[in-house]
């Protein structure tokens, strides 16, 4: 764990500014708060009941993941029990529709499925076979379809009912909030399309939801997902992170080849308003490729298909979301109405109920991560390309949510308005605001959060054109208690020239310490105070909260642009180096032994008309 010392006298840009106002504390709880509360949670969590889960050793049910989202100890399936330090706000299970529970009955002497072939591979007592049985399912998932003991829907309506009853359960309003959902599971040849769908409520939930066995068209989700509001159903569905679909997340064309078009993306806009930006396989902000002048471009990337042979992706473009905002205001640009026009979440994609976004109580993806050594080394018999992905893993990353109170509503309609942002696991609190009637020292104010909302949009939102002057933005961002300083914020912005073309620029607004900019507006290096000898570091570098006021020195009234907000820490262990100290082993070679985690906010944009 870390030392802390006090913290340094904050600098260029960087505002005292008290907790509560940066919280729009102050109010009773229990009683909706119109200025929000931040909350913060996960929505992509796998227990024993999805295939893969199951077949990688995981024991657990969503009962055991709602109670380890409430800081409950859950017992581990090949290593330690699980706890995690700081509990969440909300948190969802979605279970792979695709199978669902139904490798779990493989274990079950008295079901049918026991006796197949294929459950030999799954109830093996060696984790090898084991993986290399969850292998051979994910290269060709479609093949379960022609199985009818593997799509039986009585199975599946009975494990789908569990996975409501226990959501509806663990829901405290005002406390701790759930969610009933799924993930649908594209895998074209192994490139990844999965969403997450969500519910905003119990009432009108279908009694089974919709398999990608039959098609890996997204276009057939959304169908469905009409289908049910017909129903009376709220629903969502929120893209798994892109690095992993090969440039096919965010193509241009249709999953038949055809070009996109307005039909195509009205109907995705308003099917799926979140991104999730950052989870265990990776960040996809951008890449080094798309973005080469971003010195932070190459982060936590997890640079694999979904292949289990190790193989790597060749599009980047089409994978990653900062090209994806610039391509949907391409398509707004032509009158075809923006189909990637998403809020930032981050996320965890864990298969063994616990989101383990906290990089210094890491416990993997699967259960077989569990036990910390194996983390390292790899099971016994376990390929070398597949140790290595698992090596590169990142630890889970965490939805924020800006809401009037904690309940499904609320959290729902939030992520709906995209009043969201994403980190890479550490609880960074992050508001952002713009508007063209600000003034750069309204972040200063004591109702400055009363101010932002009266006079702007916060984000998520979109800025009604001015009077030709430029916008101004209101960034406050505080430290996770249990993780390192704040080393910097930074604003992305993104914007399409008169003649269509597109461009991106990275500008540091605030920072900690005493650096100065150069002439290109570069920031020196925040520094480290990581000891990889003791997997410690201190906070003698970096701030506890930044803020600021900032105008686009480049604005022109013509163009289109979005904006987002990018806080960095200072550098910290990352969990392999934790893991190394603590077995007391040689630390891993082929990844970073640190890492600056980051929140995202979810961007802000400007059309001329």
């Amino acid at each position: 764990m870390k030392t802390t010392s006090s913290i340094p006298k904050l600098a260029h840009t960087v505002l005292a500014i008290s907790l509560s106002t940066l919280l729009a504390g102050g109010v009773t709880a229990g009683t909706p708060n119109p200025e929000n509360n931040v909350y913060f949670g996960n929505v992509h969590v796998h227990t024993s009941w999805s295939f893969d889960g199951f077949t990688n050793g995981s024991k657990t049910t969503p009962n055991d993941a709602y109670a380890w989202a409430q800081g409950k100890v859950i017992t581990g399936s090949g290593g330690p029990d699980i706890q995690i330090k700081t509990p969440l706000d909300f948190y969802m299970v979605s279970d792979h529709a695709e199978f669902m529970g139904v490798f779990n009955q493989m274990a079950n002497p008295d079901s049918p499925l026991s006796k197949t072939e294929l459950a030999k591979g799954v109830t093996s007592t060696d984790p090898a076979v084991r993986m290399a049985t969850f292998t051979s399912v994910l290269r060709d998932m479609s093949a379960g379809k022609r199985d009818p003991q593997l799509t039986n829907p009585v199975l599946g309506r009975a494990v789908w009912a569990e996975i409501i009853k226990a959501a509806d359960a663990n829901y405290v309003p005002g406390k701790f909030t759930t969610f009933a959902g799924f993930e649908w599971s594209a895998n074209p040849k192994q490139r990844n399309l999965h969403r997450v769908v969500v519910f905003r409520d119990t009432r009108h939930v279908p009694d089974l939801v919709l398999s990608a066995l039959d098609s890996d068209d997204p276009e057939t989700l959304w169908k469905w997902m009409d289908e049910q509001r017909g129903k009376g159903a709220t629903l969502l569905a929120i893209p798994h992170n892109g690095n992993a679909s090969d440039g096919r997340m965010f193509e241009l064309t249709k999953f038949d080849g055809s070009p996109i078009d307005a039909a195509y993306n009205k109907t995705r806009a308003a099917n799926e308003p979140l991104y999730e930006i950052s989870q265990i396989k990776g960040t996809s902000e951008t890449h080094p490729v798309l973005s080469p002048t971003d010195e932070f471009a190459n982060f936590e990337q997890w640079d694999y298909t979904l292949s289990a042979d190790g193989e790597r992706p060749t599009q980047r473009k089409g994978s990653f979301a900062r090209q994806a905002l610039l391509d949907g205001m391409s398509q707004a640009a032509i009158g075809a109405g923006n189909p990637f026009k998403y809020g930032f979440i981050g996320d965890t994609d864990t298969h063994n109920a616990a989101g383990s976004n906290e990089e210094f109580n890491y416990t993997g993806k699967f259960a077989f991560e569990n036990n910390a050594r194996e983390r390292l080394t790899g099971v016994p018999g376990q390929p070398a390309k597949q140790i290595q992905q698992v090596q590169e893993f990142s630890s889970g990353g965490l939805a924020g949510v800006w809401a009037p109170e904690n309940t499904r509503e609320a959290i729902f309609n939030a992520m709906m308005r995209k009043e969201t942002f994403g980190t890479s696991g550490p609880m960074i609190k992050v508001r952002f605001f713009g508007s063209f009637n600000y003034a750069k020292d309204d972040v200063k104010k004591p109702d400055f959060v009363k101010t932002a909302y009266a006079k702007g949009v916060p984000m998520g939102g979109d800025l009604k054109p001015g009077a030709g002057k430029a916008p101004t933005f209101l960034v406050m961002a505080l430290k996770d208690p249990k993780s390192g300083n704040l080393d910097r914020v930074q604003i992305v912005k993104g914007w399409l020239d008169s003649t269509g073309k597109q461009h991106e620029k990275i500008y540091n607004v605030a920072w900690s310490g005493g650096r100065k900019l150069d002439s290109k507006g570069n920031l020196p290096s925040v520094g480290t105070s990581v000891d990889l000898n003791t997997a410690t570091y201190t906070d003698k570098i970096g701030a506890a909260q930044l803020a600021t006021g900032w105008t686009d020195p480049d604005f022109k009234k013509d163009e289109r642009a979005f904006y987002y907000a990018r806080v960095l820490e200072i550098p910290t262990p990352r969990w392999n180096t934790y893991d190394a100290v603590r077995q007391k082993m040689p630390p891993l070679t082929k990844v970073p032994a640190t890492i600056q985690e980051r929140a995202w906010s979810s961007p802000i944009w400007y059309a001329p008309h």
